[in-house]
């Protein structure tokens, strides 16, 4: 038996500490992160006037009443299908952007990669830039190792917070709830969800930061399905960079080797190693780049966004390909066509859907009932949703080929009052007279009404009536 034990399959992380850099790509991340977290901190409260009976939160998911509201959109339980549409969208929008851009959207707007800079740039403003970061890492613990760490945990703990927090604001009215949480009297699965989500926004966007991106998304195994050689992505000249070295002798390339493309990474990679899963293609190395080739007199875009099919007409000699077009291709103009198709069948089902809705259950146990008069009855459960937000007088009716007639339980007339935003519950009753053909006859078509007497709007529904078989 060999005595060399057996290699670890298992590789312990090494810290990521971004240095600081400056750029046009490093301020439209600032510009996007702000953006982004003040939709996410701001939109719970904002209000929208839906009228006295209804809540007035702009955005809210109701899930005591079972409703979703969007401003002035409002989503029922059984409409569930927008919000399967709006994840389509999103899946496709995701697709298109891939392809055309790479994953401009790891880059730039994911929660990870937002949290995480936010979390980074706290950690630099306490503890200092990479170099007094990496000294601080490596650094015995001290009085001035626990302060600092003490007020970086403090701060993300606060950050944290505010994130639970502002996350269960989307689920209740925004300034009861704040009150009910400072006075200690909100439900404790408020209190509970609140922890929850701190711990995970700390352990994610503070503490596993890359690790998140590079082994618990499945996106970047996913995107190569996405991406091709018209792809604009980020990337490394090569044909003008190699040979690395100081000298500017004519005897190497443009790249000085000095690192700064690796040191700004914030997973940690080279991107002069070609293209790498983990790269997220944020921008920060071309910044970093460009600052090194301002210095020594050199040309920028040694690393930055270009094709692959253009990196190799540029080793030809040869000028790229237009922008428009690597983007209009038949791929993204597949995917262009999918996520309009989806988005326009989403608005028309938005504006045509009607404000009254009627589904109608027969009783199946019996299906029917002889009367002592020799009339067969039929009953039906039928429940109907009123989606103003007043209540409105319902009539119900029935038509059909044959002479039924339509009695409400417990009701005198045909009309019923159904209250603001609710569903309404009323057992009917349909009567064939004896010898009629609809009481002979197994099965005869009749449909239900319900008209809004207010608005006159109208719904049916199509249904049976058993009758007896000859």
């Amino acid at each position: 038996m060999s005595s060399e034990e057996a290699p670890s399959l298992y590789a312990a992380r090494e810290p990521v500490f971004p240095r600081k850099v400056k750029g046009p790509f490093r301020q439209m991340k600032w510009i996007i992160m702000a953006v982004t977290l003040g939709i996410y901190y701001i939109t719970p409260w904002l209000r929208w006037d839906r009228g006295p009976a209804l809540p007035d939160q702009a955005v809210l998911i109701d899930l005591a009443n079972r409703r979703f509201y969007f401003f002035m959109i409002e989503i029922w339980p059984h409409e569930f299908y927008f919000v399967a549409g709006l994840l389509i969208m999103a899946g496709l929008g995701l697709f298109l952007f891939t392809s055309a851009l790479g994953r401009v959207w790891c880059g730039y707007a994911c929660p990870q990669t937002v949290w995480t800079d936010l979390f980074i740039a706290v950690e630099r403003w306490i503890e200092g830039d990479r170099n007094a970061r990496v000294r601080l890492w490596k650094a015995k613990w001290d009085l001035k190792k626990v302060r600092l760490r003490a007020m970086k945990y403090a701060s993300w703990i606060v950050i944290g917070l505010a994130t639970g927090g502002a996350w269960i604001f989307y689920f209740a009215d925004a300034p009861t709830l704040l009150r009910d949480l400072v006075t200690l009297q909100a439900h404790p699965v408020a209190y509970t969800t609140m922890a929850i989500l701190t711990g995970t926004t700390i352990l994610f966007g503070g503490i596993a930061r890359e690790q998140v991106c590079i082994y618990m998304c499945p996106w970047p195994r996913i995107q190569a399905a996405m991406m091709d050689e018209d792809t604009i992505t980020i990337g490394y000249r090569e044909w003008r960079g190699e040979p690395r070295g100081k000298k500017h002798d004519g005897t190497t390339g443009d790249c000085i080797d000095c690192m700064a493309c690796v040191n700004v990474c914030p997973v940690g990679i080279d991107i002069r190693d070609g293209q790498q899963m983990e790269c997220i293609t944020c921008g920060l190395c071309i910044d970093a780049c460009d600052d090194i080739m301002a210095k020594i007199g050199k040309p920028r875009g040694l690393v930055d966004y270009f094709a692959l099919k253009d990196e190799v007409l540029e080793r030809e000699g040869q000028p790229p390909k237009p922008v428009w077009k690597h983007i209009l291709r038949p791929r993204t103009m597949l995917y262009t066509t999918l996520w309009s198709a989806v988005g326009i069948a989403m608005v028309v089902a938005l504006f045509v859907r009607p404000e009254i809705e009627m589904r109608v259950s027969p009783e199946r146990n019996p299906t029917f009932v002889t009367m002592s008069d020799g009339s067969i009855r039929n009953t039906y459960d039928i429940r109907l949703r009123n989606k103003h937000g007043d209540p409105r007088p319902f009539r119900l009716s029935l038509t059909s080929d044959a002479p039924l007639r339509i009695q409400l339980e417990g009701q005198d007339e045909l009309t019923v009052m159904v209250g603001p935003q609710e569903t309404f519950a009323q057992r009917v009753y349909v009567t064939a007279k004896p010898g009629t053909e609809a009481a002979q006859t197994d099965r005869t078509d009749l449909r239900f009404w319900v008209e809004d007497l207010d608005s006159t709007d109208r719904a049916y529904t199509d249904t049976v009536f058993n009758g007896k078989e000859r």
